[in-house]
């Protein structure tokens, strides 16, 4: 359990510095898929596979968005290969300068060390 919660911890605190983009090469499984509760509107789908396809996801949406308050919660620990981290982030659209205020949950699973799948739970409005 050990390992999960420093795994877990260190994403967290990468996610709070703002650095999501680079902790995917160092956070992630080659493999790793990433799951949305909905089709996001920057994509057509909601599951991303790979490190690589899943650093383009980020990096397409923050080309999208300005990032005005990011508050990140966790991890919650679920023993031997899971964690999850509540995000609150209150953004603005690029393009048309409406401000959104997002809520939601994800969930990670890891293998050998390295985040293989994250999904991520969208609060209804």
């Amino acid at each position: 359990m050990e390992e999960l919660v420093e795994i877990g911890r260190t994403f967290v605190q990468a996610m709070r510095d703002r650095r999501g983009l680079a902790n995917v090469d160092e956070m992630y499984a080659e493999n790793a898929q990433s799951i949305e509760a909905v089709v996001p509107p920057v994509r057509q789908f909601r599951i991303t596979k790979g490190r690589d396809a899943i650093k383009g996801k980020r990096e397409d949406w923050l080309a999208a968005h300005e990032i005005i308050e990011f508050d990140v919660d966790g991890p919650y620990v679920h023993p031997p290969n899971r964690f999850s981290v509540r995000y609150k982030a209150e953004v603005k659209q690029k393009e048309t300068g409406q401000r959104i205020t997002l809520s939601e949950i994800a969930v990670y699973s890891v293998a050998d060390g390295k985040i293989v799948l994250e999904e991520f739970f969208m609060l209804p409005k």
